[in-house]
């Protein structure tokens, strides 16, 4: 075994459950369903897991949006959208599926991007097309 704390995280993988069913979600949004349905956990705790899904390849992200509204610190609101990386092995559970759909959320069940094969990814950058 390495060295140093290892990799794997309770956290993470419940959020990669939760990205699952919901396809894309956002940090307030992930952070609310995990709150019902796990241990509570600060958004701290979330956005880090988020970052560190990030690295370690499980969880991607998808895209920032600015939302206008009116909104106690503005008019705007930044929102980084995430879905799952290649290296998320999620397993399906069932009970975030059933929570999500008893509150109205459209579930998108997304299974993680395959990797692409050395010969794929070499013919892409434009080796093999000389």
């Amino acid at each position: 075994m390495p060295p140093g704390r290892p990799i794997h995280s309770q956290i993470r993988t419940n959020i990669i459950e939760i990205l699952f069913y919901l396809g894309r979600g956002y940090g307030y949004q992930i952070a609310k369903i995990y709150n019902e349905l796990f241990p509570e956990v600060t958004q701290r705790s979330i956005y880090y897991h988020l970052r560190k899904g990030e690295k370690t390849k499980e969880i991607e992200l998808n895209t920032i949006e600015e939302e206008k509204g009116d909104f106690s610190w503005g008019n705007t609101v930044e929102k980084i959208y995430y879905t799952l990386g290649t290296a998320a092995k999620p397993n399906g559970e069932t009970r975030i599926e059933d929570y999500l759909k008893k509150h109205g959320y459209s579930l998108e069940p997304q299974l993680p991007k395959k990797k692409f094969t050395k010969f794929v990814d070499k013919f892409r950058k434009g080796k093999y097309l000389k």
